[in-house]
Parts: structure tokens; C-alpha cells; sequence
């Protein structure tokens, strides 16, 4: 009878050593109809902000939304990242949330012009176009007049303000268009 436990003790305590041993890992099978499991090793993942720029052109803007608090969570609260979540918010249509974002972007870098020209898009929005007016002219000063999207932008924002009257129906509507890295154009259509 001390054969057969010995012989179970030694079998039970090879089992706990194989299942210690390093093996490893799954590895994947090219003929599987299932993706892969778990983190891909060696590979550098794709920045949020780069991933939300994408969504935004694509005009998934709740997507771009994700993708960017999911670079504020690796990243931190940036310039970049809370001016991208503020046009995010402005897409979406949520110009209270835009404001304040694009606000507190201009709290980290008070000379990050695309934050300047967002805000100056969301004060239009609102129809606060002396303020507006302001914020474009601040973002084409930090910008030295390099962009002739914010110069259109302050020139409709000058007109809004000096003839109030300029669009009383409401008949105007504006977009925002992301040209390039960090460059917005705010297009109006009649």
C-alpha cells in the first residue's frame, strides 16, 4: 500500500512542477477563424489622439471622443488632448462641454492656436460673436497671420458682431473642418 502512495505523491508533485514550468505562452494558429488573445509584445500601439484625428475626418465623432479619453488616461490632461476632446464635443454638438474643454486647454498652453481658433468656433456657435471676435483675433496674432482659415474665421466672427442682423433667420449654418494637424476651418453654408 505504500507503493501505490508513494507512486500517486511523486506523479502529483511532477504535475505541479510541469504546470510551474515556462511554455511559452498560447500561440496562435494562422488556420484559426479567431483572432488572437491578449497584448501583441514588441508591437508599439497606436496613439489616441492619432486614432481620434482619424475617427474625426471620418466624421465618427463619438468614436474620436473615446479614442482621446482614452489618450487622456495614458497621457495625461495635455494641451493637445483636451483641445482634440473639445472639438470632439463641438462635432457632437455639445458646445457647453466643447467650451469648457477648449478653455482649459488654453489654461495648460495659453499660446496653442488650434484651442484659440476652437473656441472662437464654439463662441459662434453660441452666437457670442464679440467674444468670438476676440478669440480669433488672439489665435491669428499667435499665429502671425500664417492661416488663412482663422483670418476667414475672424472676418465672418468681425461681420456677425458688427451687423448683428447679418443672419436673423438663422439661415447660416457652420462646420468645422480639420485641415491638417491641429488646423480647423470654419466653413459657413447659405
Amino acid at each position: 500500500m505504500a507503493k501505490p502512495l508513494r507512486a500517486r505523491s511523486l506523479a502529483c508533485a511532477l504535475t505541479v512542477l510541469a504546470a510551474c514550468q515556462p511554455t511559452g505562452g498560447l500561440k496562435f494558429d494562422d488556420a484559426s477563424p479567431y483572432a488572437p488573445g491578449g497584448e501583441i509584445h514588441g508591437e508599439a500601439s497606436v496613439d489616441g489622439l492619432i486614432v481620434g484625428h482619424r475617427l474625426m475626418a471620418a466624421g465618427e465623432y463619438e468614436l474620436a471622443l473615446k479614442a482621446y479619453l482614452r489618450s487622456a488616461a495614458q497621457h495625461g490632461a495635455t494641451v493637445d488632448v483636451l483641445s482634440a476632446i473639445g472639438s470632439a464635443d463641438l462635432s457632437l454638438g455639445r458646445l457647453g462641454q466643447a467650451e469648457t474643454m477648449l478653455r482649459r486647454a488654453l489654461e495648460v498652453d495659453e499660446t496653442f492656436v488650434p484651442a484659440w481658433n476652437n473656441l472662437g468656433v464654439v463662441l459662434v456657435e453660441q452666437r457670442k460673436y464679440a467674444e468670438a471676435a476676440r478669440v480669433f483675433q488672439t489665435a491669428f496674432a499667435l499665429d502671425s497671420g500664417q492661416s488663412d482659415s482663422i483670418r476667414e474665421n475672424l472676418r465672418l466672427a468681425l461681420a456677425k458682431r458688427e451687423n448683428t442682423a447679418y443672419d436673423p433667420a438663422g439661415e447660416s449654418s457652420f462646420s468645422l473642418v480639420r485641415r491638417g494637424y491641429g488646423q480647423y476651418l470654419l466653413l459657413t453654408t447659405h
